[in-house]
Order: structure tokens, then C-alpha cells, then sequence
């Protein structure tokens, strides 16, 4: 029994001591507890509710443009700037009074506040004057939920007098142009409160007062530069201010990826068409907020890139030198009587096996708005977006579906006198050549052989005096074989808003005829470009491009960075034929320029470079921006045109010339021949002297490697 007692006394002792000892840790937990909720609660508590982190975008300048060699064309020009970001928990009243002190210490402009801003400041400045203007019964109104907020401040909207908006002194709105750039976009989203005509001692005063103006920050920003210019300015494009930022039709585009509302873009052409690559990549900031938007901490997570630079296809000495060029000629034959409309002029330079465009020069004459006085004004982007009727350049294009329909062949020979058809005009060349075959008919730019190939190819049945009935599908099988050409469709160059020129909408007999010697679709100077390069490579459509590379960003100013991307030359099409057909209508183009009383000769007579090409003039009607003094019946003018290429035996550049509206009349000016030949000799004359200089140089250099006099190109 004691041994039974003993055993059950020592179980019992055991049990107590974990009991114990439960009790103990038990103790131990409840007290870290306690410890934890009631010492140290509200610290966690406020860890707990550090749950926002904020990435922040920050802009960066953009990507620079060069031409082919180098030369920098648009440059960023660095820009003192103040800005300003807003803490998630700053409120207006805040705002209104960094606002105020900022004033003091900068001009701001205050032509951009609007009326609403007035309104809507006065209210925030006055804000039991703006109580009394609601009634007391509105007032029970608002207190039975009858009306609500907005109800009441539109109606304190509506019952500011001018006299009250009188009362806002001109420091009053100045305050209120600064407040509202603080309130234009998102919180912690830096914005541009003034970056142009920053002085020097305005940004140092608000450099040494930061301290007192929460949220602002001075800064370095930029500007876009142009070095050269107004030229080619309309196909470089815009940027958008940082006033405008993002445009209103694109906006949920670019939201979406990751740009602020008051990010600059591109608006227009390359500026436009290359966005992405110029824009850069922005710094990333992540900011880590409490609940109350107080910022606990900043991280920097990138610093972000400039924008890639483009290298363009552009020869900037020959592009400068060829609007020299376009607007002399333009003064000199706006002397003419016969050309008071005219007033513009037009020429691309290509690479025809390549689609590099090496000139792509406009000019228009147009009246200044302030000076009233006729001024030259750039018009690079016209070579895309206006088209014309060119003429017989297009007679090419015409021989060779001639000869892949079957209406011809080469060799094929028509009797040029004028076509009689019943109850119209008598159709003639510009001179009866008699028996000719193609290669003449092209050398002498003959109208009748080109309307006997078309009625052949529409299964027409030619007799003087008679009516010339035609299968109008002919029209379809025209366009389609002069859309490989490029003719009629968009040549895939890399610029938004290409046009494709305007197409007939009427098919007639006659029409047709008109369509075979290019007077009746219309065409742009582009089309014309692609249209003589296919048939100076032998056959093939090049699309035409204007960026040759993209580039990485270097530090350096003006340097060229490593290669991102070469654009390489992309073939369209192939056009229908053999390849001896086009080489026959290579000779033709030959014998224009070259050969007896070809159409160009007389120009081109004695150019070393072996020209070959096509002159056109066709007969329409003005469509010009003076056409509305005219009322319905614009007056008939003359459209001169010229597609070149040289050499003719080894293409290395291909040419198009449009001058519109030249002259009234049956004659005049030759104007677009005289800017062909100076451009094609200009061209040569600069590559002769590039390659003298730079065997100058190396010739120097064999000898020694100290420095020496060269002759440097004439821009």
C-alpha cells in the first residue's frame, strides 16, 4: 500500500509541475500580447498601413535627328524650368497658398485663365462670401438632402458678379495661373509650371527658397531645335507642349502606355510616325505612401534613356541647296505674266534601288498674314499630300501595259496625225510626226500613238469622222498596271497622311484617252519618285523611306551612337513584263534626254552624267488657294512635270519634278525642266567635289598625318 501511495503522490507532483509551467508560458504569451497591443500598437499599426507603393513615370528629352552624314538636324536646347508635384494628402487650401508665395517670386503668364478658373478661385478665396450667395431656404434645401454639393456650387457659380471677379488683383491671378498648373495632373506627377523665359534670378530665388514652397523643385528641361530652320520643318513634324500634352483623340491610347497627360509627343510626321522610338524610356520612381498619401520613402528603380536618335536619308547640303534652287526659279517665273497663279514647286531625289529619299524639297509662295507681303514658305510635306495632274511623265507607264496587254509590241508602229471622233475636238499631238514606233513615240512624247495603243487595248475600232466607242474596263486595266508603278496607290513611305492621289470617278471613251497621257487621275511627286525608280532598277517598286537609322543615345553632343536598326530596302512589287520590254522603254527615256529632237534635249543637251528621263505638261484646271474668286469656272492652266534618273546606264539616282499651275496659255516657262537640270547637275557637282576632297584627304594623309588645308563642301 505505501508503494501505491507513494507512486501516486509522485504522478501527482509531475502533473503539477507542467500545469505549472503551462502556466508560466501561458503568462509569458498573454503579457507579449498585452505588450504588442497596448505598447507598441500603434507603431505597427502604422507599418501595417504603409500598403501603397507608387510608381512614378518621369519624363525624359527626346531622341535627336541627323541627316545621312551627320549634320544634326533637331536638337533638344536645355530649358530652366520650376515644377511642381502634388502629395496625395496636400489639399487645395495648401496648394493655393504655395501658390501664393510662388507668385511672389516669378512673373507667370495669366493669358491662358479662364473665366471658370476665376469663378472657381474666387470661391476657393472667399469662401464665406460664397456661402452667402445661397439663399436660407436652399441652404434647408441642402440640409433636408434636397439639393446636393454640386447643386449648390453651381449655384454660387452662377451668382458671381463681374464686380467679384473685379476684386481678383493681378497678383490674384497670377497665383491662380501658377495654382492651376499645380492642379493639372496627377498626384506625385512632377508638372511644368513655367519653362519658358525662366530667369536667372528667378530660378535661383526659388532654388534658395524650397523650403517654403512644398511640392516645387527647379529643374532642367527642354525645347525642340531646329538647326536648320524652316527647312524640311513640315515633314519633321511637332511636338506637343507641355500646356497641350497628350492629345485629346489619342489619350486613352497613350495612358495606357504609361505616359502622363502632360507628356510632350510627336503630332505630325516623323515626329509622329517615330514616337516610340524617340520618346525614350522614362525614369521610374517608386514612392511608398501611408494611407494618408504621406510619402514614407523614394526609390529610385531606373534613371531611364533619352530618346533613340534617327538618322535620316536626307543629304542636308543637297536638300538646302536644292530649295535654293526651288525658290529662285519660282521668283523668276512668277516675273512671267502668264504665271500669276503659280506658286509652288516641287522635287524628290531617290536612291531607285535602295528607296532612300536624299532631297525631299517644297516651297510655296503665300502671303504673310501681318505683312501682307508674298513671303517662301516650306512645303516639303506638299510631295505626299497634294497630288496634280503630271502629264505625259506617266507615257511609260502607258508603253508598258501596251505591251503586256498585246495592243503593242516593241517595234510596233502607229501613224500620229490628229484623231477625228464624231462630235469632239480634233485630238492631236503637239506636232504630226508621221509613221513612229514606241521608242519614238516616247523620245517626242507623241499623244495620238498612245491613244491608238489605249483603243487597241480597249477593242477599239478607229474611223475618222466616226464615233470611238471603247470597253471601259480598260480603265481598270490601266490603273491596276500603273499602281505597280506606284502610280494611283501609297508608296509605303515611313510618314503618316500619305495621299494616294485622286482617281477619275467617271468612265467615258474620252476619259480614257485622257488617263493614257496623264490628264485625268491625279498623282503626287512621291508616286512620281517610285514610279521613275521602277523603271530606272529594271522593274521593281522600292518603297521610299526617310529614316536610313536608329541609334542608341550618347552623352556626347552631336556624337552618333551604336546602330539599333538599319532600315533595309524592301521591294513591293515586281511589275508585270519582260525584263527586254523595260529596258526598251529605258531607251526611250534615253532618247528624250539625249537624242535629236527628243523632249528634253534642249535642256539636257551636253550633261556629262547621261540623263534619261520623261517631260510632261498637262492641261488643267486651277485648284489652287485662290480658286474661290474664280466661282465655278477655274481658269485652264498648264502643270509642268519631269522624272529623271541618271546615269542611264548605271541608275544612281532617281528624280521627280512637279510644278503646278505654271502658266496660263498654250506656252510658257519651262519651269520644271530648268529646276531638273540644275538639281541633277547640283547633285553630281556635289559628289564630284565630295570624292575630290576626299582623295585629297587621303592622299594627305599617305604623305603625313599633319593637319592641312581642305576645300570643304559648298552648302
Amino acid at each position: 500500500m505505501n508503494t501505491k501511495k507513494k507512486k501516486k503522490e509522485h504522478v501527482t507532483f509531475r502533473l503539477n509541475i507542467v500545469f505549472l509551467v503551462v502556466f508560466l508560458l501561458f503568462s509569458v504569451l498573454i503579457l507579449r500580447l498585452g505588450l504588442v497591443q497596448i505598447v507598441y500598437g500603434e507603431d505597427f499599426k502604422r507599418e501595417i498601413e504603409r500598403t501603397e507603393d507608387i510608381t512614378v513615370n518621369n519624363p525624359v528629352p527626346r531622341g535627336k535627328m541627323f541627316d545621312r552624314n551627320g549634320k544634326i538636324i533637331v536638337d533638344n536646347t536645355p530649358l530652366n524650368a520650376i515644377t511642381y508635384t502634388k502629395f496625395q494628402d496636400t489639399s487645395q487650401e495648401e496648394m493655393i497658398e504655395t501658390a501664393e508665395v510662388l507668385a511672389k517670386m516669378i512673373d507667370k503668364d495669366i493669358s491662358k485663365v479662364r473665366e471658370r478658373d476665376k469663378q472657381d478661385f474666387w470661391i476657393l478665396k472667399n469662401p464665406e462670401k460664397a456661402k452667402e450667395k445661397i439663399t436660407e431656404k436652399e441652404w434647408d434645401l441642402y440640409d433636408q438632402k434636397e439639393l446636393d454639393d454640386k447643386e449648390i456650387y453651381n449655384l454660387q457659380l452662377k451668382r458671381i458678379t463681374p464686380e467679384d471677379l473685379a476684386s481678383l488683383s493681378n497678383q490674384d491671378l497670377e497665383t491662380l495661373a501658377i495654382f492651376r498648373e499645380f492642379n493639372s495632373g496627377y498626384a506625385l506627377t512632377q508638372q511644368i509650371v513655367k519653362n519658358e523665359n525662366v530667369t536667372p534670378e528667378e530660378f535661383a530665388v526659388v532654388s534658395e527658397n524650397l523650403e517654403s514652397l512644398p511640392g516645387v523643385d527647379t529643374t532642367t528641361d527642354w525645347e525642340r531645335y531646329y538647326a536648320f530652320g524652316s527647312t524640311l520643318k513640315t515633314v519633321l513634324g511637332n511636338v506637343s507642349s507641355s500646356d497641350e500634352g497628350l492629345p485629346k483623340d489619342k489619350l486613352d491610347e497613350y495612358l495606357a502606355r504609361d505616359y502622363n497627360r502632360n507628356d510632350r509627343v510627336g503630332k505630325s510626321y516623323i515626329e509622329l510616325q517615330y514616337e516610340d522610338v524617340l520618346h525614350g524610356q522614362k525614369g521610374k520612381v517608386k514612392n511608398i505612401t501611408d494611407k494618408a498619401g504621406k510619402i514614407l520613402s523614394t526609390e529610385v528603380i531606373s534613371e531611364g534613356q533619352r530618346g533613340k536618335d534617327l538618322v535620316l536619308t536626307i543629304d542636308m547640303n543637297l536638300q538646302l541647296e536644292i530649295e535654293k534652287i526651288i525658290e529662285e526659279e519660282l521668283w523668276n517665273a512668277k516675273q512671267n505674266s502668264k504665271s500669276s497663279l503659280l506658286d509652288r514647286a516641287f522635287v524628290v531625289l531617290m536612291d531607285p534601288h535602295t528607296g532612300e529619299i536624299l532631297t525631299m524639297a517644297g516651297k510655296q509662295i503665300a502671303k504673310n498674314s501681318e505683312t501682307n507681303k508674298q513671303e517662301m514658305r516650306d512645303f516639303a510635306l506638299g510631295n505626299i499630300t497634294t497630288s496634280y495632274e503630271v502629264g505625259s511623265v506617266v507615257k511609260g507607264a502607258t508603253i508598258l501595259t501596251g505591251y503586256n496587254t498585246g495592243a503593242i509590241r516593241p517595234g510596233s508602229t502607229h501613224y500620229d496625225s490628229p484623231l477625228l471622233i464624231k462630235n469632239t475636238q480634233p485630238k492631236s499631238s503637239w506636232k504630226n510626226f508621221g509613221m513612229i514606233n514606241d521608242l519614238r513615240a516616247l523620245q517626242v512624247s507623241s499623244n495620238v500613238y498612245m491613244w491608238k495603243t489605249v483603243i487597241e487595248m480597249a477593242n477599239g475600232q478607229y474611223s475618222p469622222n466616226r464615233p470611238l466607242p471603247l470597253d471601259l474596263t480598260a480603265f481598270d486595266t490601266m490603273r491596276q498596271s500603273f499602281s505597280q508603278f506606284g502610280l494611283g496607290t501609297k508608296t509605303g513611305i515611313d510618314l503618316p497622311n500619305e495621299s494616294t492621289g485622286y482617281t477619275g470617278p467617271t468612265k467615258q471613251s474620252g476619259l480614257l484617252l485622257d488617263l493614257a497621257i496623264g490628264q485625268y487621275d491625279t498623282y503626287t511627286v512621291m508616286q512620281l519618285a517610285q514610279y521613275i525608280s521602277t523603271i530606272a532598277n529594271g522593274g521593281y517598286r522600292v518603297q521610299p523611306h526617310i529614316v536610313k537609322e536608329i541609334r542608341e543615345p550618347v552623352l556626347e553632343n552631336n556624337e552618333l551612337g551604336p546602330i539599333v536598326q538599319e532600315i533595309e530596302p524592301n521591294i513591293l512589287n515586281r511589275i508585270d513584263g519582260k525584263d527586254e520590254w523595260i529596258d526598251r522603254v529605258q531607251e526611250g527615256f534615253r532618247m528624250v534626254m539625249q537624242v535629236g529632237d527628243g523632249t528634253g534635249v534642249s535642256t539636257f543637251k551636253g550633261a556629262e552624267y547621261s540623263p534619261a528621263g520623261k517631260t510632261g505638261t498637262a492641261q488643267a484646271y486651277y485648284d489652287g488657294p485662290e480658286r474661290k474668286k474664280f466661282g465655278k469656272e477655274p481658269p485652264k492652266v498648264m502643270n509642268l512635270s519631269l522624272v529623271n534618273y541618271a546615269p542611264s546606264n548605271n541608275p544612281e539616282v532617281a528624280m521627280a519634278v512637279m510644278v503646278p499651275w505654271a502658266y496660263q496659255g498654250n506656252s510658257g516657262p519651262a519651269t520644271a525642266n530648268i529646276i531638273g537640270k540644275r538639281v541633277m547637275d547640283t547633285y553630281f557637282n556635289l559628289k564630284k567635289q565630295g570624292q575630290t576632297e576626299t582623295n585629297q584627304e587621303v592622299q594627305t594623309n599617305e604623305v603625313n598625318n599633319e593637319s592641312t588645308n581642305t576645300q570643304e563642301t559648298n552648302e
